[in-house]
């Protein structure tokens, strides 16, 4: 007997009588399954809450590193403790926001939506501080340092509640994993804005650099009767494209503020005890199907973010494309953003772990390829299309089977309610934390092989360096992932299994629900 199927019989068998398991669909069924159904309108309002975080990671984990270098003129061991401290804070933040919203109460506005509504101001600024050059060079370090880390902060209080919002949008399976495809669509389409709106403005300002015989000259190497544009102009181009990506956070959090409702699941509501942090903590992590997913998508997840990070050192000083890196993620990401609805199709056909198979494995031959061939345009740029198919798998798969295991936990665990930002705070946790710590080792490495900063070219070190960053470590880490991931038990047998039980489990909530409200009426009137 599946696991799923033993919880109709073990502690939560008063819940789920075989009464309701064998019987028919009822009217009441009928009625209840209309209610959960999201219109086009809901799901596109849950979706746009999800850029906000895509715009700015995007702009920060592809334009952060070389904005430190280059135009910061920060020194790389430096930078390298910015961006390590700064990720491994925001996975600090992780748990820690969890636990938070797991103590909050439900308000008229419900239990998540006030988290993002309070934080949202805060972050703009923070985030718009990050891309400002101080006046004091001394000190940059620790002013990156704060805010890098307030705005990782401020926005773990806008994406962790976010991501759990995704269990109370409806309790029917079906209808969170169209949301859910809806949610991917539009972040893929955040990280596009994110790459152009960066991307462009910034690229309009060729940042000058130091040849080996000490002048400078613009990153286009044109001609000295050409004006070129000065590093001033450039921090400015940062501010104006921080500012543009700053407007789109607002309006985004203010769609999602005014088009999505919360959901209290009928069985939760009738619960008056909660449970402690640290006892749903130790539930939540002894929950097998849990660990298992995250060990699967920790090292693919690492593979890419190695890859975002590294991506536009590589393509200017290894590739020798310092002019094209920008339109490169721009090929990337819209790639990524018209796969999207194919992987939907995927895996609804095929099924969730063959999705991820297929998805991100096909990642590692063109990650191949671009080790292997000479620097050519127009095959990074075939190279890049073919990218953003797995990118696009990369993104979609983990958030659409994170509620599979969550139904399953609630299954095993009937008593247990509250959960839900644990389990979505620490998938995020364990990602961030290990992409600060190989975020860190790649800029220390670069430091290592001897990166100039400010510099037209790097020595060959650094070339060979940023090589097996973008390409051979993360094909390494793609492998290991999708062998953990042939440990993780949900198919598509099990959430068939479990989607049964769950909507009995409800049923029978929403039942005792109208008997209790029947018995408060009659004694109002008495």
């Amino acid at each position: 007997m599946a696991k799923g199927e033993g919880a109709e019989s073990g502690p939560a068998a008063g819940l789920l009588p075989t009464g309701i398991l064998q019987s028919g669909e009822r009217p009441a069924q009928k009625e209840t399954k209309k209610k959960q159904q999201l219109s086009i309108c809901n799901k596109l309002c849950y979706a746009v809450g999800g850029a906000p975080y895509q715009v700015t990671g995007c702009a920060l984990g592809f334009f952060l590193q070389i904005y430190l270098l280059d135009v910061a003129r920060v020194h790389p061991f430096s930078a390298s403790i910015i961006l390590f401290v700064g990720r491994a804070w925001d996975a600090v933040t992780d748990p820690l926001v969890g636990f938070c919203i797991s103590k909050s109460s439900w308000t008229r506005l419900g239990r998540l939506m006030p988290w993002i509504i309070f934080s949202t101001p805060l972050a703009i600024i923070a985030y718009f501080l990050i891309w400002y050059v101080p006046d004091f060079p001394q000190d940059q370090t620790l002013w990156y340092l704060l805010f890098y880390c307030l705005f990782e902060t401020l926005v773990t209080c806008f994406h962790v509640p976010y991501s759990a919002l995704t269990m109370f949008i409806s309790t029917e399976q079906s209808e969170r994993d169209s949301a859910t495809a809806y949610r991917m669509t539009v972040e893929v389409l955040g990280t596009v804005l994110g790459t152009a709106i960066q991307g462009q403005i910034v690229g309009q300002a060729n940042t000058p650099c130091q040849n080996s015989n000490g002048s400078t000259v613009t990153s286009e190497g044109i001609n000295r009767t050409h004006s070129t544009t000065s590093l001033k102009e450039t921090q400015n181009a940062y501010l104006l494209a921080a500012g543009v990506i700053a407007s789109i956070y607002v309006f985004c959090a203010v769609i999602l503020i005014l088009g999505v409702r919360e959901q209290r699941e009928p069985y939760e509501a009738q619960r008056a005890e909660s449970m402690s942090f640290f006892r749903g903590l130790r539930l939540v992590m002894s929950h097998g199907p849990y660990i298992k997913l995250i060990a699967g998508f920790l090292f693919t997840s690492l593979a890419f973010m190695l890859v975002e990070g590294n991506f536009a050192l590589f393509c200017t000083y290894t590739l020798g494309f310092r002019n094209e890196f920008q339109n490169l993620l721009l090929a990337i990401m819209l790639s990524a953003t018209f796969t999207i609805p194919i992987w939907q199709w995927f895996l609804t056909r095929f099924g969730k772990k063959t999705a991820v198979y297929v998805g991100i494995s096909s990642a590692v031959p063109f990650l191949v390829l671009v080790a292997l061939i000479e620097s050519n345009l127009i095959v990074t740029y075939i190279v890049a299309v073919a990218a953003g198919i797995s990118v696009a798998a990369a993104f979609l798969l983990p958030w659409s089977m994170l509620p599979d295991v969550i139904d399953d936990f609630h299954l095993k665990q009937p008593q247990s309610h509250g959960t839900e930002p644990i389990f979505f705070s620490f998938y995020v946790f364990f990602t961030k934390f290990a992409s600060g710590v190989s975020l860190g080792i790649s800029t220390l490495s670069l430091d290592f092989a001897g990166y100039q900063t400010g510099s037209c070219s790097q020595p060959a070190g650094v070339k060979f360096t940023l090589k097996m960053l973008v390409t051979m470590t993360p094909i390494v880490l793609i492998l290991l992932g999708l062998l953990l991931f042939k440990l993780y038990p949900i198919d598509e047998e099990k959430r068939r299994q479990n989607k049964k039980a769950l909507q009995a489990l409800r049923e029978e909530a929403s039942s005792s629900g109208c008997s209790d409200t029947d018995s408060t009426e009659l004694a109002s009137i008495l």
